[in-house]
């Protein structure tokens, strides 16, 4: 009996064993499957789109191409930390937050303030870098001397559907505001066609947008618009109570403020069509 008892003591310890390494697999494997990470690719410097790895861009989710810019390696700086590869998810914009809250992606790093709004439905990280609007135009632009939000009377302007900027539109005295616009090269083109006067953008895009394209200029408003402390940042997206935020802003913590302006003038200088 006493040796029917230990064979059986011993199958079981056997048993749970087994089932504790198990487990363990399964969640090793759960953590080192990959960071899917949204963005539109189409908004540099932060993100773009281009057709080979270079300067450390990171593969397209059932693309053939790459992404690039500041938004992919500040994932990449995450994609370290946490030990996973980073798999970017090319996503329209007004398509980020159903993305992320249908699980289709893990985080969304875009360019994306964490605005009120925003916040009632996704969390946000700490930020991982702080804006100043710009309003970008032709050289050539009766308004290319404009010096505060009062000097667009008439002008037609636009910025991206969805977005902050576009809000931000309100605030020019007398402007004649447009229907908003999906993304940024759409607002590039409309402004070499003289479709629109000026777009509503931020002083990383705006010189992109004057090193990409010579007859374009952008100036920095004084008065500027007013903007709540908080929407003036951008900041990781993530589901509600996700399990990766602390970890997340533990990594940019560790990030100073001098090695972020050190990232973006490297995209900046790294964009298609920068030199």
């Amino acid at each position: 009996m006493r040796k029917h008892l230990k064979m059986l003591l011993v199958s079981l310890i056997a048993l749970l064993s087994l089932s504790a390494a198990t487990s363990t697999v399964f969640v090793n494997a759960e953590d080192n499957e990959p960071l899917l990470v949204g963005m539109e690719a189409a908004y540099p410097p932060y993100n773009w789109t281009q057709s080979d790895d270079s300067n450390d861009a990171v593969a397209i989710q059932n693309s053939p191409d790459f992404a690039n810019g500041y938004d992919v390696q500040i994932a990449r700086k995450i994609g370290e930390a946490l030990g996973r590869e980073v798999v970017i998810v090319k996503t329209e914009w007004e398509g980020l937050l159903p993305a992320l809250q249908s699980g289709k992606i893990d985080m969304i790093i875009a360019g994306m303030s964490p605005t009120e709004e925003r916040a009632k439905v996704i969390d946000f990280s700490d930020p991982y870098y702080s804006i100043q609007f710009a309003m970008v135009m032709l050289k050539d632009s009766a308004y290319a001397e404009a010096k505060s939000i009062s000097d667009f009377a008439d002008a037609k302007v636009t910025g991206q559907l969805g977005t902050l900027h576009y809000a931000l539109l309100e605030q020019l005295e007398g402007a004649n505001i447009q229907q908003a616009m999906d993304a940024f090269p759409v607002m590039r083109v409309a402004l070499q066609s003289k479709r629109i006067d000026a777009y509503v953008s931020e002083i990383p895009e705006a010189i992109s947008a004057t090193n990409a394209l010579a007859d374009f200029t952008y100036v920095l408003l004084d008065p500027s618009f007013d903007v709540p402390e908080a929407d003036a940042t951008i900041s990781v997206g993530l589901k509600k109570d996700s399990p990766l935020l602390e970890e997340i802003n533990k990594v940019l913590a560790e990030i100073s403020d001098e090695e972020r302006e050190e990232i973006m003038e490297k995209a900046i200088n790294t964009q298609p069509g920068a030199n």
